[in-house]
């Protein structure tokens, strides 16, 4: 901002220390604050070019948060919460993350204690902007500061007076008639009920909480009082410990709404009142009630309680300790001896313990209404800051201000006698001579314009005018405002301004209020009937109003100012403060005036009998005292001395059965303006006058008079309007206001003088003002009760970022008051002054606001043909403003003066636009807080963002002015504000100033004229749908070029008739209407024109708009074939490409990332874009762009002597690039000449070579690339030139790099032309198929997961439960096979006894003892082996195997593949599980009894996939093929029969074995098996029995005979002991017999092999050799098989 109020601050404030509340401070960015306070400029910054809610993202955005969102009045504006806290903790600086976390508890994201907040930002402003900052938060509902805290806890804390000085508040109270009902006044200077609040002790209930339900009720939602359970509140407090904030309660009148009946100020002290003693008793002095919270009393609390005895009266005790808790209460202090100690009543201690919040403001509010209206004191915040300062507190209004308030007072010491004799006095040259002087200039103007020749008359006139005023002096009161207006202090200024405002409207409610007092004298004679009656009840109404308060008479702590005694109080007040401070003080007190001042007491209440009310006052006869009204409308004493007069006043009565009235229902009255009223304003006119006199009479100025315009520039940078026209006397001073322009555009930059107006234009009742003022935060004179007619002007410099945007530095605000104001004595008159004021406001505008009101006060029609005829008079000039509308609520009146003036806008802006623009008039509704009387009313939720609605559309009216319009500048301006004014005196209109007839006509008229409008419109909507249904019908042909575009042509060609037709008509619609309607008709020169153009707009922009859907229509037709031929082709790719990658995931058995199937989907969109052919549009030759890079590239390397070769490019290149001599200097040429050296030539050729592959290279990488051509590669491609050159040093001449660019940048424009043809195609169908990009992509993804699903999963149940179960078909019966093939080839397999001979024979023939030991220590193992030994042997030899399991395999496939198409019959589509359809597939394949189903694995979620059944099965058996493929290949490979035999589930050589086991018994002496074949035999034999001697546990005696053959030999000494007889006996189930004759034969076998090996049994056994027989050994092996086959002949068969 170039434009800012200076600081207004007179602090002088000492660094920050280091402390706990410096920290808070620095968190929130206000350290720099404490020196140089934040004022009203920053609000400028902050709040005014502010258009959205930004979220506070750290602490320190937190303090512009709170006040930006107090400015638009948001009930969240002390929120502390801040998005990324957390960030905020992780890089603080100064403090560890504990440290910083323990400063900031609670809630992560609340950064600070929003009490902290408010004070923080309070201790960072200027007193002006606290003043503000009060203003707002008291609109909020929210409480104000009252003492705040220092930053230094050494120093005083200050008392926040003047904050409240500005805050002007409303209320009715229940008590007063309905004429004085309504009362208003500052809240700094009002006297009221004050009740402070303290804590003693710590308390579990919410202080707060518990106010803010006597406040505001139970079912309102603003919180006036922070407190522990809002956002933060639970944080600790560091810097607002000891603030005392005060909320008001206002009554509307309403007794069902109002909690109490009179205003009500209540104070809360923050944290324990015993740490802040000064406070507590400032509040205890200063106050009308004190209200105690009492916790856990310590010691010092209770000395401090007691020490309270003085104002025992006043107090109210709230116990609300938890004995359960705490057993340290003070027994018997809050109870019983209370009242004994200090005198405290019993009905002044209210039990609190156990109650909650409400129930305990109920209980509070019960006790004050008791003591209201009479029994509690009523005080002013004034009287308390007097307190304040005897305590040793700081106030806010310090010298500077005390001696602005003395200025005030000098200045307008002759105030009371009256305004009118005031302003007749000190401000003679507003008076009838300027009016007069206007009057006759307009007439001279008139004159002028008709040629005529000026009137002597009017010259002598004037003459006599100006001589009069020449003989001006400034007044007293005049050189006193002009002189402290040119001091060089500007605090002291702004404080003098900012007083005389404060003074003059204090005069002014004084005056209004008097005047409620004496409205109708028809009914004053019953009232002074019923005042009568009135009065001869006061002495016993007194008598019987005793109490406490009443009581104290006198109060030790309190100062003489706040004695009850007014004669006391009048005497201190001369002790203490100065003569002038004392007149304003009188001047407060006495429109401020309490109810009820001891020892005079005035007693009013609400007595209701028989449906009547009636309304009783009081008055003492004991004094001698009148009642009067003081300046808010609450009544007051007098002393009769001072006026001997008898009151007469007018004292309501209420007839039955009519309702009570609310402050609501009588909401801003409407008020006829006063003439006699004075305003700031009126001092600033007074000024530009003196001024304007010294231009006219230059003997009659001084030096000070040609310093005005320097003041009022400063002024005008400061925020005050300057006054553009008198409306009053309707006039302009025009030298005064081209000084102040020329010393304006002195004071800005000269670059920076582009403006742009904007006009606030409404009725005096619209509250344009704060419009402004909420919007832009400015301040123009409040027109509400005041007579000021005029148009002011405000200048706001543009931030930066919002210049370039809107073609503008500084924007004028521009506002019309008193619009249309109530004159019945000058009607006329005053229409005239309305025109001319809204006319020469409307001719200055760029962007014109109508700022809409629905008074119900104001005159409709008057309004209405005031600003229609405005804005015809300025569209005569040949400019038209941007219309905006601005209503202020939804109501009739307001809708329709919106709708008339919108219709009237765009009627006259459309004729002026051009045909390509549409109009620009938009409306839009903001409810402000300026609609409600008084404060306690709530500000309308949807208020913030109709604001920033409302900024966000004026800006961009603002970014489409400059499109109308050249931007102006100052001196512009003021040539435009001369030819404005000078048109308006002329009256060089057709449309007179007077003249209302016209407005209304034209305003119907533009009404209607929409109405036609819409007509036209709706039925060119309803053909242009019937268009789109002729081409919709002929979507199969859209691919057909040449039939749609005959289409196309044909359906245009009948718009343009359609339009026509309904233009034409409409036209002649109006034209009959104009000449119908008589006011029209006589000025058809003037409206015919517009209407034309205005028809002529309509037409073309209606036609280009259906031309547009048509095209639309159609194109989006062929985009949408285009765009479905691009996705099959896109899709048949992607399939292809999709199951490339599925089959490479199989195979790789890896798992794709969706980064690489990204990659694979990439190369598939490059590919189809690349060669999609896209319609063919109008492509752009490149050639010149690449020329221009190329020139700009040889310009900044100095080489502009070569630009002829330039033209080179985009010719066509027969050859390579050849090196030549050119490009080598003179000493190169000769050196190779001399030498005969060609090898530097070579060598540039090679780099030249290299060069060119590498940027060919270059370009066609850009080539393949999926996007158009861009400069940028051109500028790529030369860098990489220089870069080689550089890298590749030469001596060489600068047209080497010249035609080595030349010649590349040829080969790149051939082939960069053909990528740009190739994308500038359909541009919009390239950017929707770029737009679906991702959407394919993520398709393409999830496409290949799905079917590399499918495929894992298909893939999975092969493995799981198909290839198992083939090979349990396969192997289960294969073992069998063999076994049966072996046993038909080999014979000894036919029986056990066979087999056995078969071994024997073998074991004897094979002559190993090896063998024959494994035979008798393991019978059944060496059988086995030798068995499988056989099957090894056999299988190793067969060619059956192979033969079987392809076979099988066979088999077992073909059922598997009717099993699944058994299956999928009936079944298609996506299926959401799998898993039964799997499951019904193993069903359908174990109906055949010898398949096994091995499905165990199914049970698992795998299988419980979504998938697409057709797919799914495709892949199923492809994979059985594969796996039958697999199989069969493994099964022709050679056979690991290890392998194979392990994996069939029955051996072959086991089925075998069981085949010729035999009987498992064996000899149970000598261990020989059993050889009887005979199922089921009960009695055993063997055939041979062994030897002892091979035995490992026979001895060596007899050890070489056989079990039998011992027994028959030698009976007697045989081991066993035991006969034949015996041996039986003993083992009944053997046939063990000596006589056997095979036993001989037989044991010639064993024999045999215990005579060959029997030394290595006995070696074998460790023990000594068996002694054998000599004919043993004579045994040979021929013998033992004879004797082996006649044992087994000789067998009888089984």
């Amino acid at each position: 901002m170039s434009l800012k109020i200076k600081r207004l601050s007179n602090k002088k404030k000492k660094p920050l220390k280091d402390s706990p509340q410096a920290d808070v401070l620095h968190k929130l960015g206000l350290e720099a604050y404490q020196t140089t306070p934040l004022d009203l400029a920053s609000m400028l910054n902050i709040n005014t070019w502010t258009l959205g809610n930004q979220p506070s993202l750290e602490p320190k955005d937190l303090p512009k948060a709170f006040l930006q969102r107090l400015w638009l009045f948001r009930q969240d504006a002390r929120s502390p919460c801040c998005q990324s806290l957390h960030n905020v903790i992780l890089n603080d600086d100064n403090k560890s993350p504990v440290k910083v976390l323990s400063s900031f508890e609670g809630d992560s994201q609340y950064a600070i204690n929003p009490l902290d907040l408010i004070t923080s930002i309070y201790m960072s402003a200027s007193t002006f902007l606290q003043q503000e900052i009060s203003k707002h938060m008291m609109q909020c509902h929210f409480s104000v500061p009252l003492i705040l805290p220092n930053i230094d806890p050494e120093e005083p804390n200050c008392f926040l007076l003047w904050t409240l000085r500005g805050i002007v508040a409303q209320w009715r109270a229940h008590y007063l008639d309905k004429y004085t009902r309504i009362q208003e006044g500052d809240l700094a200077s009002t006297c009221m009920p004050l009740v402070s609040c303290v804590r003693l002790g710590r308390c579990d209930v919410s202080k707060s909480q518990v106010l803010n339900y006597m406040l505001r009720g139970f079912t309102s939602s603003s919180e006036t009082f922070l407190h522990r359970d809002m956002e933060g509140g639970q944080l600790p407090r560091t810097l607002s410990n000891g603030l005392v904030e005060v909320g008001w309660h206002l009554p509307t009148g309403d007794t069902n709404r109002d909690i109490f009946p009179v205003p009500l100020v209540i104070s809360n002290l923050r944290g324990d009142a015993s740490a802040h003693e000064k406070c507590l008793t400032l509040l205890c002095k200063a106050s009308s009630a004190v209200v105690i919270f009492c916790g856990d009393l310590r010691e010092k609390e209770k000395q401090l309680l007691a020490s309270c005895k003085d104002v025992a009266s006043k107090l109210i005790l709230v116990d609300i300790l938890d004995t359960e808790r705490n057993e340290s209460r003070v027994v018997g202090f809050v109870d019983e001896n209370l009242e004994e100690y200090i005198g405290l009543p019993k009905e002044s201690v209210i039990q609190g313990r156990g109650l909650s919040e409400e129930t305990l403001a109920v209980k509070l509010c019960d006790t004050l209404k008791n003591l209201l209206p009479h029994r509690l004191k009523f005080v002013t915040l004034e009287e308390a800051a007097k307190l304040a300062v005897e305590l040793g507190l700081d106030v806010d209004e310090g010298p500077v201000c005390q001696k602005a308030v003395a200025t005030v007072e000098e200045m307008l010491k002759d105030l009371d006698e009256g305004s009118a004799e005031y302003r007749q006095r000190q401000l003679p040259l507003q008076g009838p001579l300027w009016s007069k002087l206007a009057e006759l200039e307009k007439a001279e103007s008139k004159q002028r314009k008709e040629r005529e020749e000026i009137n002597p008359q009017l010259q002598n006139k004037k003459k006599d005018i100006l001589t009069e005023l020449s003989n001006y002096k400034m007044t007293p009161a005049m050189k006193i405002f002009t002189d402290t207006l040119f001091t060089k202090d500007k605090v002291k200024r702004a404080y003098f301004l900012s007083w005389l405002t404060l003074r003059l409207n204090q005069t002014q409610r004084k005056n209004s209020t008097e005047d409620l007092l004496t409205k109708p004298q028809t009914e004053k004679k019953d009232d002074m009937e019923h005042l009568d009656k009135l009065e001869h009840g006061v002495n016993d109404n007194l008598r019987d109003t005793g109490s406490a308060f009443q009581k104290e008479t006198q109060i030790q702590s309190v100062p003489p100012e706040m004695q009850v005694s007014e004669q006391q109080s009048e005497e201190s007040q001369q002790l203490n403060v100065s003569q002038s401070i004392k007149k304003t003080t009188e001047l407060l007190s006495q429109q401020n005036k309490p109810l009820n001042h001891d020892p005079i007491i005035v007693q009013t209440s609400s007595i209701t009998s028989t449906g009547k009310e009636n309304v009783l006052h009081s008055v003492s006869e004991e004094e001698n005292c009148l009642l009067v009204s003081g300046e808010n409308g609450t009544l007051s004493f007098t002393d009769k001395k001072q006026n001997e007069s008898e009151l007469t006043f007018a004292v309501g009565d209420s007839t039955s059965g009519k309702q009570q009235m609310s402050l609501e229902d009588c909401s801003d009255p409407c008020y006829e303006p006063d003439a006699f009223t004075l305003g700031l304003e009126h001092f600033l006119r007074e000024i530009g006058l003196i001024f304007e006199l010294t231009q006219i009479s230059p003997s009659s100025g001084s030096q000070n008079v040609l310093r005005l315009p320097s003041l009022a520039t400063d002024l005008l940078l400061c925020g005050i309007p300057l006054e553009l026209m008198d409306g009053d006397a309707s006039n302009i001073p025009i030298q005064w206001l081209s000084c102040v322009f020329a010393e304006l555009k002195r004071r800005l930059p000269q670059e920076q003088c582009r403006t742009r107006v904007l006009t606030n234009l409404g009725i005096y009742d619209a509250r344009k003002a704060d419009v402004l003022s909420a919007v832009f935060g400015l301040k123009f004179p409040e027109w509400k009760k005041r007579s000021t007619r005029g148009v002011y002007m405000v200048v706001l410099c543009l931030p930066e970022n919002l210049k370039k945007d809107m073609e503008c530095d500084i924007l004028l605000l521009i506002e019309v008051s008193g619009l249309c104001s109530v004159s019945p004595d000058n009607k006329v008159n005053m229409l005239l002054s309305d025109n001319e004021m809204a006319t020469f406001a409307t001719g200055l505008s760029d962007i014109l606001m109508h700022n809409i009101s629905s008074h119900p006060g104001s005159d409709f029609e008057t309004n209405l043909t005031v600003i229609v005829n405005a804005l015809l008079r300025i569209k005569e000039c040949g400019s038209m403003p941007i219309c905006q509308f601005l209503v202020q609520d939804e109501g009739l009146n307001c809708t329709l003066q919106a709708s008339q003036l919108r219709h009237v806008s765009e009627v006259l802006e459309t004729s002026t636009i051009d045909k390509h623009e549409k109009t620009t008039s938009s409306t839009i509704c903001v409810k402000g807080p300026w609609s409600k009387m008084s404060l306690s009313e709530p500000v309308d939720t949807q208020y913030s963002g109709a604001v920033l609605k409302f900024k966000e559309i004026f800006f961009q009216g603002l970014k489409r002015s400059p499109a109308k319009s050249e931007t102006s500048v100052l001196p512009e301006f003021m040539r435009r504000l001369c030819s404005v004014w000078d048109a308006v005196k002329e009256e060089s209109f057709s449309i007179g100033l007077q003249n209302t007839d016209i407005a209304l006509a034209f305003s119907l008229f533009c009404t209607e004229f929409s109405h036609w409008e819409k007509s036209l419109l709706d039925n060119t909507e309803s053909w242009l749908m019937g268009a789109t249904k002729k081409m919709s019908a002929r979507k199969g042909e859209v691919l057909d070029a040449a039939l749609q575009n005959d289409l196309l042509s044909e359906l245009k060609k009948e718009a343009c008739e359609e339009v026509k037709t309904g233009v034409n008509k409409l036209k002649s619609t109006a034209e009959t209407y104009l000449m119908k309607e008589e006011p029209l008709k006589m000025k058809a020169e003037t409206f015919m024109p517009i209407l034309t153009s205005k028809i002529d707009n309509l037409q073309y922009r209606v036609t280009e708009e259906v031309m547009k859907k048509l095209e639309t229509v159609y194109e989006s037709h062929c985009s949408f074939a285009q765009l479905k031929k691009f996705e099959i082709l896109l899709g048949k790719e992607q399939e292809s490409k999709l199951d490339a990658l599925a089959e490479k995931s199989k195979t790789t058995e890896i798992l794709l990332q969706d980064a690489e199937v990204a990659e694979e989907f990439e190369t598939v969109w490059s590919k189809i874009l690349s060669s999609f052919e896209f319609r063919p549009s109008q492509t752009k030759e490149i050639t010149p762009r690449i020329e221009d890079i190329l020139r700009q590239n040889l310009i900044s390397r100095g080489l502009q002597k070569h630009m002829k070769k330039l033209d080179m490019i985009g010719q066509n290149e027969n050859s390579g690039f050849q090196v030549c001599d050119e490009h080598f200097g003179y000493r190169s040429r000769l050196k190779q000449m001399l030498e005969d050296n060609k090898k530097q030539k070579s060598d540039a050729q090679q780099v030249a070579n290299n060069i060119i592959e590498d940027c060919n290279q270059f370009i066609m990488d850009k080539c393949n690339r999926p996007a158009d051509f861009s400069d940028s590669y051109i500028r790529e491609l030369l860098q990489n030139i220089e870069k080689a050159l550089n890298e590749n040093s030469m001596e060489i001449r600068s047209a080497f790099e010249v035609d080595l660019k030349v010649y590349l940048c040829n080969t790149a424009c051939q082939n960069f032309q053909k990528l740009h043809d190739r994308y500038a195609k359909d541009t919009e169908l390239l950017a929707c198929i770029t737009a679906r990009k991702s959407m394919h992509l993520e398709k393409f993804i999830y496409n290949f997961r799905k079917r590399d699903e499918c495929q894992r999963v298909a893939q999975a149940f092969i493995s799981m439960v198909i290839k198992p179960t083939v090979l349990d078909y396969i192997n289960r019966p294969l073992g069998i096979s063999i076994a049966e093939e072996i046993q038909g080839k080999a014979q000894q397999y036919q029986s056990s006894q066979v087999f056995h001979q078969s071994l024997l024979e073998e074991m004897i023939k094979e002559d190993r003892f090896e063998v024959f030991l494994e035979y008798l220590i393991s019978y059944d193992n060496f059988r086995l082996r030798k068995i499988q030994e056989a099957v090894m042997t056999h299988l190793s030899e067969s060619t059956s195997l192979g033969q079987w399991r392809h076979q099988r395999l066979r088999e077992i496939v073909g059922k598997i593949t009717a099993a699944v198409a058994q299956t999928t019959e009936g079944t298609s589509g996506i299926l959401n599980d799998a898993k039964p359809l799997l499951e019904r597939v193993c069903l359908n394949l174990e109906r055949d009894g010898d398949v096994n189903v091995i499905r165990a694995s199914l049970a698992g979620p795998l299988f419980g996939i979504t998938t697409e059944w057709d797919r799914f099965v495709q892949c199923l058996m492809e994979l059985v093929a594969g796996m039958q493929m697999d199989l069969a290949q493994e099964f022709s490979k050679n056979v690991d029969i290890t392998q194979l035999l392990n994996c069939l589930p029955v051996q072959p050589q086991d089925h075998l074995f069981n085949r010729v086991k035999g009987c498992d018994k064996h000899c149970p002496l000598c261990k020989a098996p059993c050889e009887e074949e005979e199922l089921g035999h009960e009695v055993h034999s063997a055939l041979l029995h062994w030897p002892k001697g091979m035995l490992p546990y026979a001895s060596s005696s007899l050890s070489c005979i056989s079990c039998p053959e011992s027994m028959a030999q030698d009976k007697g000494t045989h081991d066993m002991s035991t006969t034949s007889k015996d041996l039986h006996s003993l083992y009944p189930n053997w046939n063990i017999s000596p006589g056997d004759p095979n036993i001989t034969k037989a044991s010639d076998y064993w024999r045999y092999v215990l005579a060959r090996f029997n030394e290595r049994f006995a070696q074998e056994f460790k023990r000594e050799p068996t002694n054998i027989p000599e004919e043993w050994r004579r045994i040979t092996q021929e013998q033992a098989l004879n004797s082996l086959k006649e044992v087994f002949l000789t067998r009888p068969c089984v």
